[in-house]
């Protein structure tokens, strides 16, 4: 086994100390007014914000960002990790971000990567611009870095619903298995995407994010 695929194993897995497990990404508002109730209305919902969020917004950017770390060109990183926060449509997924990536780094920091040393004494990240990082540092190819944050992504999504819907644990296994194929179309979507096409389209998810910002009684931070 490749040292590449050990280290994103790594990053993908549930263990990352960045405390991905406390965000929902507004479920548990679509939860709360009734939009899921489950197993198939969760893969409805999940599966739509991948192709029309993750992969027309948070994976082309993840590939530039890759494409720019491999080739040290910090403007150009900069300038896309200053995009996608722009992107958050709330202050909740804004915060989100900063805080996962902001986790992230600390961690690489701590992991003697040199640039996550030096960008944490400089500049907030997104969480995608930290993944990148890391997968050009550890030199994970962009199709594999690509796949696994999409995986990563939707591991969480299942684990939240798991506890809201609630799914049982064998639904909850049943809905990856249904949703791998996703993760592969969605990642090809997104080397396709041209730099002006780069943007998510889901003005309900951001009405729920919203509103979950101040929802009386929540377990998850968005």
């Amino acid at each position: 086994m490749s040292p590449a695929l050990l280290h994103l194993l790594q990053l993908v897995s549930p263990a990352l100390p960045v405390g991905a497990y406390a965000y929902s990404q507004g479920m548990e508002q679509a939860v709360e007014q009734g939009h899921i109730n489950n197993a198939e209305e969760t893969a409805e919902w999940v599966g739509g914000v991948m192709a029309h969020s993750l992969a027309r917004l948070d994976l082309p950017v993840l590939a530039r960002l890759y494409r720019a770390w491999q080739t040290e060109a910090i403007e150009t990183v900069e300038q896309w990790n200053q995009y996608l926060l722009a992107c958050r449509e709330t202050a909740e997924f804004e915060l989100e971000d900063v805080q996962l990536g902001r986790a992230l780094i600390r961690l690489l920091a701590d992991l003697k990567v040199p640039a996550a040393q030096q960008w944490q004494r400089a500049n907030e990240s997104s969480f995608a611009n930290a993944f990148a990082m890391a997968g050009s540092h550890w030199q994970i190819s962009e199709t594999d870095l690509l796949t696994g944050y999409c995986w990563s992504w939707l591991e969480n999504q299942i684990a939240a619903a798991t506890k809201l819907v609630p799914l049982g644990q064998t639904e909850a296994q049943a809905l990856l298995l249904q949703l791998m194929e996703n993760v592969s179309q969605s990642c090809e979507q997104a080397l396709q995407v041209e730099d002006d096409e780069i943007g998510a389209g889901l003005p309900a998810l951001a009405i729920i994010s919203s509103q979950h910002e101040v929802q009386y009684s929540r377990l998850f931070r968005s």
